[in-house]
């Protein structure tokens, strides 16, 4: 149960920039050592989505809270049925899950402001989830990559986010 909830936060946030698209979390730099989660795009400029800038409240999230997600990011293709998501979610170098998502159907099952087939143009998204108050303290590392209906890049994001001690909570 602690585990589908983990994977289920992890999967919002990362569903949200690939399912309806443009949902993470708002992490200022990837490289920011004094925040207690991160974001980074490692896709390429040509990638048909690209995500300008996560933000969360309360920031740092809080276990056992409602964590609020804002992402703004931008589709410079047509995203039509049948893109999908890898996500890997790992705690060190142990693999908690390794899936693959239909983002379209993730983004109506999420109830999404944007749905397929999403057109060209920028989003704005904001998705509240409830964190669950049995997340363990660790740094939990979350990579997706999306795909395209013709399996051709989609976007590629790096999360990580620490709930270790002194995390707020």
């Amino acid at each position: 149960m602690l585990r589908l909830s983990l994977i289920a936060v992890f999967c919002l946030v990362s569903l949200t920039s690939a399912g309806s698209l443009f949902t993470q979390l708002p992490f200022n730099t990837a490289n920011d050592l004094s925040k207690k989660w991160s974001w980074e795009d490692c896709g390429v400029d040509t990638d048909p989505v690209r995500i300008q800038s996560i933000e969360i409240s309360p920031d740092p999230p809080s276990p056992g809270k409602a964590l609020t997600v804002k992402v703004t990011g931008t589709a410079n293709e047509v995203i039509e049925e049948g893109a999908i998501a890898d996500v890997t979610v790992k705690l060190g170098l142990i693999k908690l899950l390794s899936k693959r998502f239909d983002v379209c159907e993730e983004a109506r099952n999420a109830n999404a402001s944007v749905q397929c087939p999403v057109e060209k143009g920028q989003y704005v998204v904001v998705q509240t989830v409830d964190l669950p108050k049995e997340i363990p303290p660790a740094k939990f590392h979350v990579h997706v990559e999306g795909y395209t209906v013709d399996d051709e890049d989609l976007m590629c994001m790096d999360l990580t986010i620490d709930f270790t001690k002194g995390f707020s909570m």
